[in-house]
């Protein structure tokens, strides 16, 4: 079976109530966690088919996940899925993932091919990143970051087969909870952005993390970091404390796992 858990900070009724009827269309899903980070509660959130928890503050992305990925580890689940309020998809694609991760016992997150509205690929498929990638890029124009960020989103794999990838997107993560239990939970030290990194990175150490193309999603993606200076703050603090837990310029696993890959 599984749970599902979506974060909230000031989001319409409409955008949830669309998702939390898709999932609840899934034969597979059993719980639906409504994490809300947002200041004032809502009530009509307390109307849908979930379990709706009023945090009074925005505790952070993975502070917030992990209230309903610690029920799921109490409750002994198969999978958990972490999704973003953003995201639409057909509710079969859950079966169709789980059906796939029975199969493959050594695969502990896995991701879908994600698409923007208009059709065009998100290239969320990324070697473990060095501060260029996720910090100092960000000032640069593009047109002189454009052959790294190709290589850094493994553009050439085609995203057309299944890869096994040590950085996956944190707007869809199909989590296997029994590996949750070996690895750890989000790291709670990120307020937002990196805990997808962090987390892939530590599940990519003892099992697979795979990118599968046969079922896709769509990702409304705002990238509020690239339009409010607060987040763009908050994004490159966030950064600061990954690379001061990974390392900055010297990395082993890094320069390793992406020899391997590329």
């Amino acid at each position: 079976m599984i749970h599902v858990s979506i974060v909230l900070f000031n989001n319409s009724f409409h955008e949830i109530e669309r998702l939390v009827s898709t999932l609840r269309k899934s034969e597979s899903v059993q719980n639906i966690y409504l994490i809300d980070n947002s200041p004032q509660t809502n009530a009509l959130f307390k109307s849908l088919k979930a379990d709706y928890i009023f945090n009074a503050k925005n505790i952070g992305y993975g502070a917030a996940h992990n209230i309903a990925l610690r029920r799921s580890l109490e409750n002994q689940v198969d999978y958990h899925l972490v999704v973003n309020p953003d995201i639409t998809f057909e509710p079969h694609i859950l079966d169709k993932i789980a059906a796939f991760m029975n199969n493959n016992a050594t695969i502990g997150h896995l991701m879908p091919k994600v698409f923007y509205p208009n059709g065009q690929i998100q290239y969320l498929c990324k070697l473990l990143p060095t501060p260029f990638d996720l910090i100092f890029r960000r000032f640069l124009p593009s047109r002189l970051t454009e052959k790294r960020a190709h290589k850094f989103e493994m553009r050439d794999s085609g995203y057309s087969q299944l890869m096994d990838v040590p950085y996956l997107s944190g707007c869809f993560m199909f989590l296997r909870v029994s590996a949750l239990k070996e690895i750890g939970l989000f790291d709670e030290r990120f307020f937002m952005y990196p805990e997808d990194i962090d987390l892939t990175r530590r599940m990519h150490q003892k099992y697979r993390t795979v990118f599968y193309p046969e079922v896709s999603v769509v990702h409304h993606h705002a990238q509020s970091s690239y339009k409010n200076y607060r987040m763009l703050w908050i994004h490159i603090t966030n950064m600061i404390k990954y690379f001061n837990k990974w390392g900055w310029f010297f990395d082993t696993e890094r320069r390793k796992v992406n020899r391997f890959l590329m």
